[in-house]
C-alpha cells in the first residue's frame, strides 16, 4: 500500500516538475524528487513504475534514470541476494524497450553494466556477463537490439568512476571484460548479418576497442569486423560508426597496452592505405561538410598517433603529411585545426637533440638531426602560408558578438602556437622572411585613406608570433619591417599590433647594428598608440615597458625624454587612453631604467618619480580625515599600486629605504585612516612589501615603526594583508638578533590574536583569507625565526588551532594550515629545527592520535579529492618523525571505519605503503595507496556519510571506544 502512495505521489510531482505553472511549485517537486532518488524505496518504486503499462514518457524517463543511477551509486543497499532478481528485472525491463524510447533502454542497458561492474563474472555463470548476453541474445533473436546496446555500453562502463566500486573490483571488471572480449567480438560478428544493424555493430565495436588489449593485431587485420568499417569508408553516404572504429584502430595500434607500432604492422599496412584512399573526398565540393570532418579526423589521427614513424621522413610517411597539409588548407578553421597537435609533435620530435638514433657520435646525431629538418622544410614553410592567413579579422568585426570575438582570439593563438612550430623547424629568420612577403602584398591594401588594413594587421600578428625565434642581430629584413610600421594607418586595431610588435622586438632594438637608431621612429608610435583607443594605449604601455627593460643600460641617458612620455600619459598632460593598470607598466618601465643609473643620479630621479606619485595623494589627504575616509579606495589605490612598482623595480637598496622613511608619514596617515578598508590596506601592504624586499636591513628605524603600526591596527580591523606584510619582514629580518625582540612581540600579538578569532571550523570558513595567510607567516617563522617562535607562548595555541582548520574547505587556507604542520614534523630536516625537538615533541605526541584521525578523515572525504597530495604529504612527514607510534595512531584512526566500509586487505595494502613511505621508498606508492583508500571510502554518499561519522574530524577529543 505504501509503495502504491509513493507510486501516485512521484507521478504528481513529475507532472508538477513538467506541467505547473509555478516556478516555486516546480523547484519544490524537484528538490523532493531528487530526496526521493537516494531512499531505498527508489528501488521498487522505480521498478514498479518501469514495468507498469500506464507510465507515461516522462514517468518511465524519471524512473530509468534513477534505476540506473541506485545500481551505480547505492547497490550496496540491497542484500546480497537481491542479486538475480534485478537482474532479472532490468533483463524483463531490457526487453520490454527493446525499440524504445532511447533514452529508456539506454538508461536500462547501463543499469545493467554498472551491475555487472559489481558483481563478479561467477555470479553471471560461466564466462561472466559477456557469455550470459549471448545465451539471452540466442534465446531471444528479436530483443537483439536492445542486447546490442548493452554490449556496447560495457566496456564505456569500466572507466566510468560514478559507479561506486571498489578499485580492487574495478580492475577485476576491466580484466574480466578483456577475457570476454573474443566472445563480444564473435556476437558482434554473427549481428553483422542483419544489415539494418550494421552501424549499431560497428559502434559496439568502437566502445570494445577502447579497452586497447585483448586482441592481436595481425588477427584485427583479417577480422570481418574491421573489413567490414574500412569498406564502409568508400560508401556513398560516409558511416559515422566506420569512421568511429577506423579512428579507434588507429589509437589501438600505438596504445602501450596493445604493443604500440613495433607490433602492430600488419594492421596498420591494412588501415593506412584504406584512409590515405580518403585524400581526394577533401578537395570535393560535393561533400557534405560533416564527412569532410570525419574525413579529417582519421588524417588528423593518423598524423597524432603515427607521428615517430612519420618522423623518420620516408616517402610513405610524407604522403601523410602532404594529405595532413591538404587537411590544415581547408578553409574551416575547425577542420584545418585538427592537423596543429600533429605540427606540434612532429617539431618536438625534430628538434629534440637527445633524439634516439642508434649510431655515430654527436656530429653525426647533429647531422641526422639536420637531414631529418631539411625533408620537413618545404611543408613547413608551406603551413606558414596556408595558416598565416587564418587570424585576419574578419569582415564585420566590430559586429562580432562577445562569444564569437573570444573565439577568434583563440584562432589567433592557436595559430601564433602552430608558427612558433615552424620557427622551431625552419629558424625564426627564415620564417620572418616567409611572413615578411606576406606582409609587403598586404601594405599594398593599406595604399589610400580607405584601404584594407586587415591583411597588414594579420601578417604583423604572425610576425610578432614567432619574435623570440628571430635573430637580435637579424639585419635583412626587421630594419625593413621597423622603417614600414611609421607608415601604416593609425587604425586602432593595426596600431594596437604595430605596438605589440615593437614591444616583442624590443632585445633586437637593443642588440641590431640598427635597432637603436630605430628608436625614436617608434616612440612616436607607440605615444600616438597611448593616444588612440584603450587596446592600443595598453598595448603602448607594455611596449614601452619592454623596450624599457631590454635598451635600459642605452636608455640612462635618455632619462628626462622618458620622464617626458611618462608625465604625459600618466598624469594626465596628454591624453593616455589607457587603464590605471596599463600606467603601471610605464611606472616599471622608469624603475627599470631608474635601476642602471648609478647610485646619487638614481637617488634624484627616485625621488622625482615618488613625488610625481606621492602630491595626488597628499592632496586628497590634505582635504582633512573627513573627506579621505569617504574617498573611494580605487581613487587611492591608483596612486599606492605606482609605489609597489617602484619599489619592487627600482633596485637601488638605500634608495628605496630613504624615499620610504620620508614617505612613512604619508602612508601611516592612510593606514590610520582607511584601516577598516580591505583594498586600500591590500595595496599599501603590497607597496610596503616590496620596499621591504628591495630594501632590507637598510630599513633601519622605518621597519620599526611599520610593525608597531600593523600589529596596533589587526587587532582591531582583522585585515589578512597584515599577516602577508610581516611575511615578508620575517623572511628579511627573522634571523637578525638585532629585531629580534620586536618580531618576538609581534609574533606573540598577531598569533594570539588570531587563535582568539579562529576557535572553530565555521570561524575558518568565514576567515579563509585570515588562516591562509597566518599559518604561512606561521611557515615563514619556523623557517627564518624557529628560535623566536617554536618556545613561544602562542605555538601550543596554533598548533591546536590548526588541528581545527584542517577541513576548512578553502583551498589556500587548507594547503597553508597542512604546510605548517609539516614543516613542524619536518622539523629534523633542518640545521635551525634541530635543537627544538623536544620542544615539538611535548606537543604533538600528545596530540599525534588527534591530528592523525583528522588526516586520515581529510583523505577519506573530509577534504576534496584534490588535496590528497597535500594531506598524504603531512600523513607521511608525521609517520618520518614518529615512526612505530605514528603508525599505530594511522592503524587507531583508520580502525574506527567500519570493516563493510573498508575491508582489512584495503587497510592493510595502505599501511604497508604508509610504512615503507616512511622508510624511504617512493612516496608515489603512497599516493596511490592512499588515491585507493580514498576511493574506497568516498564510492558513495552513505559510505561518505559512515567514514566521517566514524572519524568525527570535527572532534579534538574524541575518547575510543573501546
Amino acid at each position: 500500500m505504501q509503495s502504491m502512495e509513493l507510486q501516485n505521489t512521484v507521478k504528481e510531482a513529475l507532472n508538477a516538475l513538467y506541467h505547473h505553472p509555478d516556478d516555486a511549485v516546480r523547484m519544490q517537486a524537484d528538490r523532493w524528487l531528487q530526496d526521493f532518488q537516494r531512499t531505498i524505496d527508489a528501488w521498487q518504486v522505480a521498478d514498479n513504475l518501469l514495468h507498469d503499462a500506464t507510465s507515461n514518457p516522462e514517468t518511465l524517463i524519471f524512473c530509468s534514470q534513477t534505476l540506473r543511477s541506485k545500481v551505480q551509486r547505492d547497490f550496496e543497499e540491497l542484500p546480497s541476494e537481491a542479486f538475480f532478481q534485478l537482474r532479472n528485472s532490468l533483463n524483463n525491463l531490457l526487453k520490454k524497450f527493446h525499440k524504445g524510447p532511447p533514452i529508456v533502454r539506454t538508461q536500462i542497458s547501463i543499469a545493467v553494466a554498472a551491475l555487472a561492474v559489481h558483481v563478479p563474472a561467477k555470479d553471471w555463470g560461466d564466462g561472466g556477463i559477456v557469455n550470459w548476453l549471448r545465451d539471452e541474445m540466442n534465446s531471444h533473436p528479436e530483443f537483439i537490439p536492445g542486447f546490442l546496446e548493452l554490449l556496447t555500453v560495457l566496456p564505456e562502463e569500466a572507466f566510468n568512476y560514478k559507479i561506486a566500486a571498489r578499485p580492487e573490483r574495478r580492475r577485476h571488471f576491466e580484466k574480466e571484460l578483456t577475457a570476454q572480449m573474443e566472445i563480444a567480438l564473435n556476437i558482434l560478428t554473427a549481428c553483422l548479418n542483419i544489415s539494418e544493424l550494421k552501424e549499431q555493430v560497428l559502434e559496439a565495436f568502437a566502445s570494445w576497442l577502447r579497452l586497447k588489449h585483448g586482441i592481436p593485431g595481425s588477427v584485427l587485420a583479417t577480422h570481418p569486423l574491421v573489413l567490414t568499417a574500412l569498406s564502409s569508408l568508400n560508401s556513398d553516404i560516409l558511416s559515422e560508426a566506420s569512421v568511429n572504429v577506423v579512428s579507434e584502430l588507429i589509437h589501438y595500434t600505438a596504445s602501450k597496452s596493445s604493443g604500440g607500432i613495433s607490433v602492430q604492422g600488419p594492421l596498420i599496412q591494412v588501415i593506412v592505405p584504406q584512409v590515405m584512399n580518403l585524400q581526394a573526398q577533401l578537395r570535393d565540393s560535393s561533400k557534405d561538410e560533416e564527412d569532410v570532418k570525419a574525413i579529417a579526423r582519421l588524417f588528423a589521427d593518423m598524423g597524432d598517433s603515427y607521428v615517430e614513424l612519420i618522423a623518420t621522413g620516408s616517402s610513405e610517411a610524407m604522403m601523410i603529411v602532404n594529405a595532413l597539409l591538404e587537411v590544415a588548407s581547408h578553409p574551416e578553421y575547425d577542420i584545418a585545426s585538427m592537423t596543429f597537435n600533429f605540427w606540434h609533435s612532429l617539431q618536438v620530435i625534430l628538434t629534440k637533440r637527445n633524439s634516439d638514433i642508434s649510431f655515430g657520435d654527436e656530429a653525426s646525431i647533429e647531422a641526422e638531426r639536420n637531414q631529418r629538418l631539411q625533408v620537413f622544410r618545404q611543408s613547413y614553410e608551406s603551413l606558414v602560408s596556408l595558416v598565416s592567413s587564418r587570424v585576419q579579422y574578419p569582415q564585420a568585426y566590430q559586429d562580432l558578438s562577445y562569444e564569437d570575438l573570444r573565439e577568434f582570439k583563440q584562432t589567433r593563438y592557436a595559430v601564433a602556437d602552430v608558427l612558433t612550430d615552424a620557427a622551431s623547424v625552419l629558424g625564426g629568420d627564415a620564417t620572418l622572411q616567409i611572413l615578411y612577403m606576406k606582409l609587403l602584398e598586404a601594405i599594398s591594401c593599406c595604399g589610400n585613406e580607405h584601404g584594407e588594413w586587415r591583411p597588414a594587421e594579420a601578417a604583423l600578428f604572425c610576425i610578432r608570433a614567432i619574435s623570440s625565434y628571430v635573430s637580435v642581430v637579424e639585419t635583412n629584413v626587421m630594419p625593413q619591417v621597423m622603417d614600414l610600421l611609421p607608415k601604416l594607418p593609425h587604425q586602432p586595431q593595426l596600431l594596437q599590433t604595430v605596438c605589440l610588435i615593437i614591444g616583442a622586438f624590443s632585445k633586437w632594438l637593443d642588440a641590431a647594428p640598427s635597432g637603436f637608431s630605430k628608436l625614436p621612429l617608434v616612440i612616436d608610435i607607440l605615444m600616438s598608440g597611448m593616444r588612440t583607443s584603450e587596446d592600443s594605449a595598453a598595448a603602448a604601455a607594455l611596449a614601452f615597458r619592454h623596450i624599457c627593460d631590454d635598451c635600459r643600460k642605452k636608455l640612462c641617458t635618455y632619462c628626462k625624454e622618458l620622464f617626458h612620455i611618462y608625465y604625459t600619459a600618466v598624469n594626465g598632460e596628454g591624453s593616455f587612453k589607457g587603464s590605471a593598470d596599463d600606467s603601471l607598466h610605464l611606472v616599471e618601465a622608469l624603475s627599470m631604467v631608474i635601476t642602471e643609473l648609478p647610485p646619487e643620479p638614481a637617488k634624484v630621479a627616485l625621488e622625482e618619480l615618488c613625488a610625481s606619485v606621492i602630491t595626488p595623494l597628499q592632496a586628497v589627504i590634505n582635504q582633512g580625515p573627513e573627506v579621505f575616509e569617504k574617498k573611494h579606495a580605487r581613487e587611492l589605490t591608483v596612486h599606492i599600486d605606482r609605489f609597489a612598482y617602484i619599489f619592487r623595480y627600482v633596485n637601488h637598496p638605500e634608495a628605496v629605504a630613504d624615499s620610504v622613511h620620508r614617505l612613512w608619514p604619508i602612508f601611516k596617515a592612510i593606514f590610520d585612516l582607511r584601516a577598516w578598508d580591505m583594498r586600500t590596506m591590500e595595496s599599501l601592504c603590497r607597496a610596503c612589501k616590496y620596499a621591504v624586499r628591495t630594501s632590507g636591513r637598510f630599513m633601519g628605524t622605518t621597519i620599526g615603526a611599520m610593525l608597531e603600526e600593523i600589529q596596533g591596527l589587526y587587532q582591531q580591523h582583522h585585515q589578512p594583508c597584515f599577516l602577508y606584510l610581516s611575511s615578508e619582514v620575517i623572511k628579511i629580518f627573522g634571523s637578525d638578533p638585532s629585531c629580534a625582540s620586536y618580531l618576538k612581540n609581534m609574533i606573540e600579538v598577531l598569533f594570539k590574536h588570531t587563535t582568539s578569532l579562529l576557535t572553530s571550523i565555521k570561524e575558518f570558513t568565514t576567515r579563509p583569507d585570515i588562516a591562509d595567510d597566518c599559518f604561512l607567516l606561521a611557515s615563514r617563522c619556523i623557517r627564518y625565526c624557529p628560535q623566536l617562535f617554536i618556545p613561544s607562548a602562542v605555538f601550543p595555541a596554533l598548533i591546536d588551532c590548526a588541528m581545527i582548520g584542517i577541513t576548512v574547505q578553502h583551498r589556500e587556507a587548507s594547503n597553508s594550515v597542512l604546510t605548517f604542520l609539516s614543516d613542524i614534523f619536518d622539523l629534523a630536516k633542518s640545521s635551525k629545527g634541530e635543537q627544538y625537538l623536544s620542544i615539538r615533541d611535548s606537543l604533538i605526541i600528545p596530540r599525534g592520535a588527534t591530528i592523525t584521525r583528522i588526516l586520515v578523515a581529510a583523505l577519506t572525504g573530509a577534504l576534496p579529492n584534490s588535496r590528497l597530495e597535500t594531506v598524504a604529504y603531512a600523513l607521511l612527514a608525521l609517520t618520518r618523525a614518529y615512526g612505530m607510534q605514528a603508525l599505530e595512531w594511522a592503524r587507531e584512526s583508520v580502525s574506527l571505519i567500519p570493516l563493510t566500509v573498508v575491508k582489512e586487505v584495503e587497510r592493510s595494502r595502505f599501511f604497508q605503503a604508509l610504512s615503507e613511505a616512511a622508510s624511504g621508498a617512493d612516496v608515489n606508492t603512497l599516493i596511490l595507496s592512499v588515491e585507493e583508500l580514498s576511493d574506497v571510502c568516498r564510492r558513495n554518499r552513505t559510505v561518505q556519510e559512515i567514514v566521517q561519522g566514524a572519524l568525527k574530524p570535527l572532534e579534538l577529543n574524541l575518547v575510543p571506544v573501546l
